[in-house]
């Protein structure tokens, strides 16, 4: 409002002193029949153009930081235009004639102001942000082929510590694509760890042809696990519902991963840990779907692969288990 209110009062000093310098221009006139033209142009800066000033025998162009107007003399009467500059110096003009008849005011948009309209639309369409980027804190498991999360008593080795099997992932970039405002698809990356925690005194070991088996540690155990890291790939159809000051979002779509590493832990009675790398017979790709639902920064999300954890046919005793996990999320990009 101050800038507003400087601009304001500079103007009408400035106008008062030209419409002087017009009148005594209009009186020279009449006593010269040829007059003679002058060079006026003159130019003052103030900083990195946090005012500056540009005049000559026609017009007088005023800044201070973005916005603007300019004094242009005309056979209509004094024209003024109001400027607000971009970055890349693109103004947004209107103008406002003044002829001897003082009471006829009419505002004209220039065509630059049409095309920062247009801009203005795009921009806003351009603010869709989708929710992947950021952390997310779970719990993850598998089932069976029939959808159990009972499995077979010939596996039961494969018993997980459901409060102690967790996942954490960290995607850490995004790509957003608007359709309008509130409605876009996101993608990105992010990396996925999954522990499963074993709740029988054990571990597993890739036995004979590469199938997953029981091994037998032969002393006790304080925990045990199978852990895995993948990248993931999403592609989401989110929807933004405005709530009060903040978006209800809806998103869901395929996922993608690729495995990056895994291995075996093993935490003795005595603290001793016994760590073993290798592929555990696991599939190196895998796709599925995932969801997600929240409100503002904070998410519950949910991912169910179709793809088996370890290759068909080479899961324990051939049995294929499918992975999920659900969890809440923290997104940084809103």
């Amino acid at each position: 409002m101050k800038k507003i209110g400087i601009i304001i009062l500079l103007a009408a000093i400035i106008m008062n002193g030209f419409c002087l310098k017009v009148a005594g221009e209009v009186q020279g006139t009449e006593k010269q029949e040829n007059p003679t033209s002058k060079d006026e142009d003159s130019k003052f800066i103030l900083g990195n153009d946090l005012m500056s000033i540009d005049k000559n025998d026609s017009s007088i162009n005023f800044r201070i930081g973005n916005r603007g107007l300019s004094i242009l003399e005309s056979l209509e009467g004094n024209k003024v235009n109001f400027r607000k500059y971009t970055n890349n110096d693109q103004d947004s003009t209107y103008s406002t004639y003044s002829g001897h008849d003082h009471s006829t005011r009419y505002r004209e948009y220039s065509d630059n102001s049409r095309e920062d309209n247009y801009k203005h639309f795009d921009r806003r369409r351009d603010r869709f942000r989708g929710h992947w980027a950021g952390i997310e804190l779970g719990f993850n498991s598998y089932v069976t082929s029939d959808n159990s999360i009972t499995l077979p008593n010939d596996i039961d080795y494969m018993t997980l510590n459901s409060g102690k099997s967790s996942s954490f992932n960290i995607n850490f970039t995004q790509l957003s694509i608007g359709l309008s405002r509130h409605i876009g698809f996101v993608t990105g990356l992010g990396l996925n760890w999954n522990n499963y925690r074993f709740d029988g005194n054990n571990n597993i070991i890739k036995g004979d042809n590469n199938v997953i088996e029981e091994l037998d540690p032969g002393s006790n155990l304080k925990k045990s696990k199978l852990a895995t890291l993948f990248l993931t790939v999403p592609l989401m159809l989110e929807i933004q519902l405005p709530v009060h000051h903040n978006n209800l979002s809806l998103g869901a779509g395929p996922i993608a991963a690729v495995k990056l590493g895994s291995h075996t832990k093993m935490v003795l009675e005595d603290g001793h840990t016994v760590k073993s790398y290798g592929d555990f017979s696991l599939n190196m790709l895998r796709y599925g779907a995932t969801a997600r639902v929240g409100y503002g920064n904070f998410q519950l999300y949910g991912t169910y692969y179709k793809t088996p954890l370890f290759q068909t046919g080479k899961g324990p005793a051939g049995n294929d288990l499918y992975p999920f996990e659900i969890g809440v999320a923290f997104t940084f990009n809103d």
